[in-house]
């Protein structure tokens, strides 16, 4: 499978501004990731600090805020990272399960997941 891509909708909790992007779905990836500048031009702040451990091993203290996320029709809130890079839109696990969507590998693409009890 090369790499995956969705069309991903972010909006403030009041649901008043919202931003679309692009963004690369990334199953290692705990959270989604935004660029700061985008998230701050919808009105996102962040309200905690969150440690990650990058590709290289090294741990990072990023911002971490909430926002209301829609992909394919579907709408959750959802915890997202203040990112650096303007370019790079990530779709993390914690979003991407909240949404109850799963990566097809075979067919890459996002397949609805069905619970059970």
């Amino acid at each position: 499978m090369g790499t995956l891509k969705c069309n991903l909708r972010l909006g403030s909790l009041d649901g008043e501004r919202w931003m679309e992007a692009e963004a690369l779905v990334d199953t290692g990836a705990a959270y989604t990731v935004v660029s700061a500048a985008r998230l701050a031009e919808i009105g996102l702040e962040p309200f905690d600090t969150v440690w990650l451990s990058l590709a290289d091993g090294h741990r990072v203290a990023y911002p971490l805020g909430q926002a209301v996320a829609t992909v394919q029709g579907r709408t959750i809130p959802t915890l997202v990272v203040f990112g650096e890079d303007p370019d790079i839109t990530l779709l993390g696990a914690y979003t991407l399960e909240g949404l109850r969507f799963a990566v097809d590998p075979v067919e890459g693409r996002l397949v609805q997941l069905e619970g059970t009890l």
